[in-house]
């Protein structure tokens, strides 16, 4: 098998950071200005310069989202701005207007041009037309089924990378209009306020009524689309957490690796999906791969998102004379507390919490209850830097 591609999401420089160390092949990241992430932290030249510097020096690739849809005022400034991000070195710029794609053409830039999934591209003809402007890759449209996408790669040869895990759009792929209507933010320019996910009154009644689609989550047909040809597997999420950044990718990286040496399982890819719905709050599908998604895609009346409490810290220094670990804590634990431990080079292992706990005075404490307070105790497991504790759940043995 041809080797695919898994591409992280990151709001900010820590998330890129984390999602390099936990398995991403690429990253891709929006800069202030032109992205549709408005609303996520965002990276300014200079961070982006050192995101580059960063990836790179791990042998990942870093794009950058200049993928809203222009009105005149915005293309003020964006030809310097898209030169300026190819002296940096970025990789690839992540594309939706026309004109942004011509501008890269006639300026001759070295990074590749990929067309993103704002475009709503779903058959060849179109893709064929990007690529006289230069696409080296076309992300698809979420709406995107298996059928197309192997039409698309037979007669165009494209790279393809498709969304395989994350928030899906109500509107067809990017395209809605809900935002600007309700609440004057456009979209289609960075600013979504999610109507999609509010929770409505219907008919002045207590039944609530919402028009949310269920997350994305693929993990099932990883090798089908492998076969098929995807070349990148694309994670939504730009605004996630840390922990959600690591889990998935850490998820998505075995599973891909599995599944390329020929060694996955049932019971791999059901604890793998255990894993990841442990992670999100909210429910998954793989919504449009093998036909038009129905009302068990969809959130219809209601839901509940509850946050859960798994990531209880993330490793800062582990002392191997010692054994002494130090952790930054997230959420509550305390001794006697099974836990499990698991890092961009640590299989998930399983550690009971010692009884005696320390804070960063080294004075004992009973229970660790405040967040971000740093954490110190002794276990004989050989951690690093960037590990990550969670609430122990799932052994791969339960899925057997």
């Amino acid at each position: 098998m041809e080797k695919v591609e898994l591409l992280a999401p990151s709001g900010d420089l820590e998330r890129l950071k984390i999602a390099c160390l936990y398995g991403a092949d690429a990253i891709y990241i929006g800069g202030q200005d032109y992205s549709l992430r408005a609303n996520a932290l965002n990276f300014s030249l200079n961070d982006i310069k050192e995101a580059v510097q960063f990836a790179h020096k791990l042998g990942k690739r870093v794009h950058v989202t200049v993928n809203i849809v222009f009105h005149d005022k915005d293309l003020k400034g964006v030809r310097e701005y898209i030169q300026k991000l190819d002296e940096i070195g970025v990789d690839a710029l992540i594309v939706s207007d026309v004109v942004i794609m011509q501008m890269m053409k006639e300026l001759g830039l070295k990074c590749e041009l990929h067309v993103s999934t704002q475009a709503s591209t779903l058959n060849y003809e179109t893709v064929k037309f990007y690529q006289s402007l230069g696409a080296k890759r076309v992300v698809m449209a979420r709406e995107t089924n298996k059928e197309n996408i192997e039409r698309i790669k037979k007669e165009t040869g494209v790279d393809i990378e498709c969304f395989v895990h994350g928030a899906m759009c109500t509107s067809f792929s990017g395209r809605c209009v809900l935002s600007n209507y309700a609440t004057n933010r456009d979209s289609n320019r960075g600013g979504c306020a999610q109507v999609c996910r509010f929770i409505f009154n219907a008919d002045n009644t207590d039944q609530v009524f919402s028009m949310t689609p269920k997350d994305l989550n693929m993990v099932s047909n990883i090798k089908e689309m492998i076969e098929i040809g995807v070349n990148s597997f694309k994670v939504e999420g730009r605004m996630r957490s840390i922990y959600y950044v690591a889990t998935v990718m850490n998820v998505y990286r075995n599973l891909i690796d599995k599944v390329m040496n020929n060694t996955i399982t049932d019971a791999y890819t059901k604890y793998y999906l255990s894993i990841l719905n442990r992670c999100a709050n909210r429910d998954s599908t793989e919504q449009f791969f093998h036909g038009l998604p129905g009302k068990n895609e969809q959130y219809f009346l209601g839901r509940d998102e509850v946050s859960n409490k798994d990531f209880l810290g993330f490793v800062k220094e582990y002392d191997s004379d010692t054994h002494m670990v130090t952790l930054e804590q997230r959420n509550y634990f305390k001794p006697g507390d099974e836990v499990e431990f698991f890092g961009p080079n640590l299989e998930p292992i399983s550690f009971i919490i010692p009884d005696e706990l320390y804070d960063e005075k080294e004075e004992l404490i009973d229970v660790a209850n405040h967040p971000r307070m740093i954490v110190k105790f002794k276990g004989d497991i050989s951690l690093s830097e960037f590990d990550m504790m969670r609430t122990k759940v799932f052994d791969i043995s339960q899925f057997m």
